[in-house]
């Protein structure tokens, strides 16, 4: 019988975190991943069952979840690792969840929907900051306007970056900015339909980013038309010369040269940066009849975000006995999961 939790890539930065607070709550997670020496000295730390696997045979990956009810995927780069645990997980009926922001992870998980089914086993990506917040914002607003044909979100947050995230952040560069129209993924340019928008505190001249929701807000909503925005702190040369930039990220020599610096020199928030980091979370729908519905929430840091709904959602999963398949965070927990998270205000409608 499946019971054990697993946090898998539990070195990284909010995996750590997460397994850190998890002990903390007196809970028990097995510690995994292919780094023996990082996850052992972590495992003896704190005191938990250390596992060693690679995710190279999916055969290897499902017998080591045998025992396992829930396993929380932490090792990046999830292009490369989330579908091999996904079917491992699948194999074996394990619940699953990630921390990736990647479009292309969450479609995976969407094309594997009917096999997860099949086994009840969830499929739920982007239990971080990638997807939590603005996914219960998706979630929050179609309930207030049902009939939406387009939703819009943003956030606007200051905090340093993970090595892990910085590198995802590398990859993505090579793909460009993207939106939902019509029901389809799109590129446009770095200039495509900037606006001001009021987050939380005071108008901000804000840009498109390929944001994860554009993928898993689109699965749960089914609106066809998806912008998600940040504060633009760049000039108009920058704008002009982002073309540039997106080609050269695609050249693989460069990417990895970039990824061995950030390796090199970036360490991640300390305890005292996340917790001066709040995040101010934005969302507005419109339907056909021009009827507009906004809402904001505060929420922390990313990075704490993300250790507490690593911790929230396999919690939940390991007491869940509902249907499988791919779901969204606030599929499984609904929009109040945002407000579960410590340190976070309730949504508000504006007036």
């Amino acid at each position: 019988m499946n019971t054990e939790w697993m946090i898998y890539g539990a070195n990284g930065y909010s995996a750590q975190l997460a397994a850190e607070k998890a002990v903390k709550e007196g809970l028990k997670p097995v510690l995994a991943g292919r780094n023996k020496p990082a996850i052992e000295t972590l495992a003896n730390k704190l005191g938990l069952q250390a596992r060693i696997f690679d995710l190279s045979n999916i055969d290897v990956i499902a017998k080591q979840l045998e025992d396992v009810k829930v396993v929380s995927h932490c090792a990046g780069p999830f292009s490369a690792t989330a579908e091999p645990m996904m079917k491992a997980c699948i194999k074996a009926g394990t619940h699953y969840t990630d921390i990736t922001g990647e479009m292309d992870v969450f479609e995976t998980a969407q094309n594997l929907d009917a096999e997860a089914k099949k086994t009840g086993t969830v499929l739920c990506g982007g239990v971080g900051f990638d997807v939590i917040p603005t996914d219960c914002m998706a979630n929050y607003l179609t309930k207030a306007l049902p009939d939406a044909t387009e939703l819009t979100m943003g956030f606007h947050g200051t905090m340093a970056l993970s090595p892990g995230t910085a590198k995802t952040m590398v990859e993505s560069l090579s793909e460009g900015m993207k939106v939902r129209r019509n029901g389809k993924l799109i590129s446009v340019g770095r200039g495509f339909e900037m606006r001001k928008i009021d987050f939380g505190k005071g108008e901000r001249l804000s840009s498109v980013i390929p944001w994860g929701d554009l993928s898993t807000a689109y699965w749960q909503t089914k609106i066809p038309k998806i912008t998600v925005y940040t504060p633009y702190n760049g000039s108009k040369l920058g704008i002009y010369f982002f073309p540039v930039i997106k080609n050269l990220m695609k050249i693989k020599a460069l990417q990895n040269f970039a990824k061995k610096k950030i390796e090199a020199k970036v360490k991640g928030p300390s305890e005292k940066a996340r917790a001066a980091g709040d995040t101010y979370v934005w969302g507005e729908v419109k339907n056909n009849s021009g009827k507009t519905v906004t809402a904001r929430i505060k929420v922390p840091n990313g990075y704490t975000v993300t250790m507490d709904g690593i911790i929230i959602t396999a919690k939940f999963l390991l007491e869940y006995d509902g249907s499988g398949g791919c779901l969204t965070p606030s599929q499984i927990m609904g929009s109040e999961l945002v407000e579960q998270l410590p340190g976070a205000t309730s949504f508000k409608l504006a007036s």
